[in-house]
């Protein structure tokens, strides 16, 4: 047994445990970066990790009431039919080609590019989302069969998406929805795709199961461990490095030709400003209500 593979099991699931974000978002990445394992056979055995510890998530989200299935039928829509042409596309390219490869690679740095986003601006955008006047009844369905489609395509190619992106994108088509309700439906939603894209990867010879037994070896307690710290580590810190991991990660594999650190550097100058004016207003604020 390779117990690095076992330490970052435990210290994804940690993350995941902590802050809800962080598996395909770091467990690629790892495989691809740290274990130099082949990008579609990293990205399969991520799928079927995901589907397997996101299955233990259901069933927590259900016994709460935490999971609208109308969002999560929508949503799955879209995904599971995207999912399924994006793996007959796969299979029909040469799964281990070095143009799938840099392929997935690229796509998958533009993922982790995007989830920095949505870690670092979640709660701005959804403030904004809850200020403006809402969408259309008949235009939101729309828009969450086209948010699936997405997700589908983008899973199935890096296994990232269907975790902080697709909460904050719930988040934004739902504004009035508790955001209980939205991180439940979302889990409830990525069981299914990951288990759709993760079999699709599986006919194509691209899961190694050995690995994929290490890997839940260690994740199982850390998504145990982190779960239980979240009231005794600041998570906005967390989110934090994680953000600046995710850019410097990104940047790395979608754009490796540029600075690697000029990404990462950017993203610190932006978190300590937006601290900054998180700060000022709250003085502001505190002033204000106490005149």
């Amino acid at each position: 047994m390779d117990w690095g593979y076992v330490v970052a099991g435990f210290m994804v699931g940690w993350l995941v445990g902590l802050t809800g974000v962080g598996g395909g978002s770091l467990m690629t990445p790892i495989l691809l970066l740290v274990f130099n394992v082949k990008a579609a056979v990293a990205v399969g055995t991520d799928l079927l990790y995901a589907s397997i510890t996101k299955s233990v998530g259901v069933l927590a989200h259900g016994r709460l009431g935490n999971i609208d299935w109308r969002i999560v039928g929508l949503t799955g829509a879209g995904s599971v039919p995207a999912s399924l042409l994006t793996a007959w596309y796969l299979s029909d390219n040469s799964i281990d080609s070095a143009v799938v490869a840099v392929s997935i690679r690229f796509w998958l740095g533009i993922a982790l590019l995007l989830t920095s986003l949505s870690v670092i601006f979640r709660h701005e955008m959804l403030k904004s989302a809850r200020q403006k006047p809402q969408m259309p009844t008949a235009v939101v369905p729309v828009l969450t069969i086209s948010l699936g489609l997405f997700l589908g395509v983008m899973v199935t190619l890096t296994s990232v998406g269907a975790g902080a992106l697709g909460v904050t994108a719930l988040l934004l088509l739902y504004p009035t929805t508790h955001i209980n309700r939205i991180i439940g439906s979302d889990v409830a939603h990525a069981v299914p795709l990951t288990l759709v894209a993760g079999l699709g990867h599986a006919s194509l010879g691209t899961v190694d199961y050995g690995l994929l037994g290490t890997l839940l070896l260690g994740s199982i307690p850390g998504i145990w461990t982190g779960s239980h710290m979240t009231t005794r580590i600041n998570e906005q810190w967390v989110r934090s490095l994680l953000a600046i991991i995710l850019v410097y990660v990104g940047q790395k594999l979608a754009f490796p030709e540029q600075v690697q650190w000029l990404g990462a550097a950017l993203v610190l100058a932006v978190l300590i400003i937006k601290q900054f004016v998180d700060h000022h207003l709250k003085a502001v604020a505190a002033r204000d209500s106490g005149k």
